[in-house]
């Protein structure tokens, strides 16, 4: 059973920083590419970053790019997302997604696990 367990959400005042944590289980994380998805309330849920399998391979959208970075330890089973200079925009419920074997085809599972909650606010 594939298990996602998001981490290290919490508020922090605009321009701060956090890092994020996602443990993963039930199957073999450092075969499959990976990605980052948050959902503001009211709004779609985003999918805003990507990684290939090894980690040589990454995306953002605008909203992010400069600002957030996307990392992973295939030793320990877990991704990562350092987020720097946050705004009252990012605030969301941030999850983690399991990807493909195959980094190119952009394919990702729903989110899984509870997600863990950012807020952004002075």
């Amino acid at each position: 059973e594939v298990q996602l367990v998001e981490s290290g959400g919490g508020l922090v005042q605009p321009g701060g920083s956090l890092r994020l944590s996602c443990v993963a289980s039930g199957f073999t994380f450092g075969l499959y590419s990976m990605a980052w998805v948050r959902q503001a309330p009211g709004k779609d849920p985003e999918r805003f970053s990507t990684i290939s399998n090894g980690g040589r391979s990454t995306s953002y959208a605008d909203s992010v790019k400069g600002r957030f970075t996307i990392s992973r330890d295939n030793f320990k089973n877990t991704l990562y997302l350092e987020m720097n200079n946050l705004k009252p925009e990012d605030t969301a419920v941030y999850y983690c997604a399991k990807g493909s074997l195959e980094y190119s085809e952009g394919r990702y599972a729903p989110p899984q696990g509870q997600g863990t909650q950012v807020i952004v606010s002075s």
